[in-house]
């Protein structure tokens, strides 16, 4: 069974935490990161889905395009997957890849005056 041994959670909280006002919480189960609302879902092999991933939000047609490119890498994860959102296998992408897709995420979330003091 596929787990996380705290390597791929440690390396989605030190991105996530850089961020303007993030709140990490439990949720579902599973470490949750918020900036007002929910920009990013930890998945330990959440429901033995077999996925130790990072699911965030992505712009319109991101989705189907990276999972196209890339399916051992991203995936259309339940529930979300609906609105847009990619699951993102964590032992399938480099720190540099990972963390821009959390600040396209957190983009897509954070409300704007949280954006314009980032800058």
């Amino acid at each position: 069974m596929k787990r996380d041994d705290g390597e791929h959670l440690a390396r989605v909280r030190r991105i996530c935490l850089a961020l303007p006002a993030t709140v990490e919480k439990i949720s579902h189960g599973e470490p949750t990161f918020f900036a007002g609302k929910v920009y990013a879902m930890f998945s330990n092999n959440h429901h033995n889905d077999g996925h130790v991933a990072l699911c965030v939000p992505a712009a319109p047609g991101v989705q189907e395009a990276l999972i196209a490119a890339s399916p051992k890498t991203y995936y259309r994860p339940p529930y979300v997957g609906v609105r847009g959102w990619v699951g993102i296998e964590l032992a399938e992408i480099d720190d540099d890849e990972l963390a821009a897709h959390i600040l396209n995420a957190w983009r897509i979330i954070a409300p704007k005056k949280l954006q314009s003091a980032r800058r």
